[in-house]
């Protein structure tokens, strides 16, 4: 059975004729560095611890299942198949140039280390999302100039937005809006700061993850579904914009039914979808498999996923907890980023963690948690 997909205003968002917004961090991103343990029931287990051309058309990654498949315990409609590309037009992303990696290519360049300015430029050379993480002075402002820029490159620009109040419960990327009246004044500007043009929104990630997880405690949970779904409905006022509020990880809430249920209370139903595999190494093929069990629980919903670090697929779990998602060794670039991913319910492979931007400090000389690391770059680009 053919499923609509569920559009602001009772609209059908057509991926191909907006711009996708994904909040950001400006120049300097915060990363998400959470992937805690999984939750399987209304019991919550606790925590473990804390380029090619975007407009390139890409056939399915390997080992992507076709969207009718599913990893959960339902059986899942049969989604409508791809439009054609000449009926449907699929955005390039945008590349911001003044980026860190664009910048450390001009360092080694200068320096005559051409094999490493080579490994960079394909971070640099591809589209990655701007990460808006604070409520200083200058970042509306930032947020403009960068949809602006991509608007009269004819390009779709992404921004990750990431300053809920008790953001990260406490871990590597804690911090966020001082209080709630000070998150809705935020949101309220950039939305206000991005109207009239195109954009993609990654909103908040892993909020609602730690939402259901339970590191907040009953009066803090309720007012984060409460900001999000402000956040979700004031964003999605603008024409141009697509919100996709964040769902984690496949290994992370594993009960796609409870997830959902979260989901829909921090306003899903309003927004142009989910996102997934933010900040983490999970396997597209993975994310395909558990975005589509849970668009099943929401009604057909679309969704995104990040596929900057996750060649490799995921690091095993070390005696610390943390091995796994926090810069961990041995992982390499993902699937490029593209708005053409050859399947209905996928509306888009991103690299949403900026590659080469640190998971947090967490030992082998890392950073903190949206800081450059060269060495990690060069790391992932091999």
């Amino acid at each position: 059975m053919r499923h609509a997909r569920p559009t602001p205003k009772g609209r059908r968002i057509l991926l191909a004729a907006t711009a996708v917004l994904v909040v950001a961090v400006g120049v300097g991103a915060f990363a998400l560095t959470r992937d805690d343990a999984p939750v399987a029931a209304p019991k919550v287990a606790a925590p473990s611890a804390t380029g090619s051309p975007a407009s390139a058309p890409v056939s399915p990654p390997s080992g992507v299942p076709s969207a009718s498949a599913s990893s959960a315990n339902l059986p899942l409609p049969s989604p409508s198949p791809s439009p054609s590309p000449t009926q449907t037009p699929s955005p390039s992303l945008f590349v911001d140039p003044s980026g860190a990696a664009a910048k450390q290519v001009r360092s080694y360049e200068n320096a005559g280390e051409t094999a490493n300015a080579a490994l960079v430029k394909k971070i640099a050379n591809s589209p990655t999302a701007t990460w808006f993480a604070d409520s200083s002075a200058g970042t509306a402002s930032r947020a403009r100039s960068l949809v602006t820029a991509a608007d009269r490159a004819g390009k779709l620009p992404v921004l990750t937005l990431y300053n809920i109040p008790h953001r990260d419960c406490s871990g590597q990327s804690a911090g966020g809006a001082a209080s709630a009246d000070e998150y809705r004044s935020w949101i309220s500007a950039m939305a206000g700061a991005i109207k009239g043009r195109d954009a993609l929104v990654v909103l908040e990630p892993d909020a609602v993850p730690q939402a259901v997880q339970g590191c907040l405690d009953e009066e803090r949970k309720n007012q984060r579904y409460e900001l999000l779904g402000y956040a979700v409905s004031t964003l999605s006022e603008n024409a141009g914009t697509r919100v996709y509020l964040d769902a984690g990880n496949p290994t992370w809430i594993t009960d796609t039914d409870l997830l959902a249920g979260a989901l829909r209370q921090a306003g899903v139903e309003r927004a142009t979808g989910f996102s997934l595999n933010v900040a983490n190494f999970e396997t597209t093929g993975s994310n395909v498999s558990y975005g589509t069990a849970l668009s099943g629980r929401l009604g057909g919903a679309t969704f995104v996923v990040d596929t900057s670090r996750n060649g490799n697929g995921p690091a095993g779990k070390g005696p610390q907890g943390n091995e796994h998602w926090c810069n961990p060794p041995g992982r390499k670039l993902g699937d490029p980023p593209s708005t053409r991913t050859g399947n209905a319910l996928v509306d888009a492979y991103l690299w949403v963690k900026r590659p080469g931007e640190s998971d947090g400090a967490c030992g082998n000389g890392a950073p903190a948690a949206g800081r450059w690391w060269p060495e990690y770059a060069l790391e992932l680009a091999r």
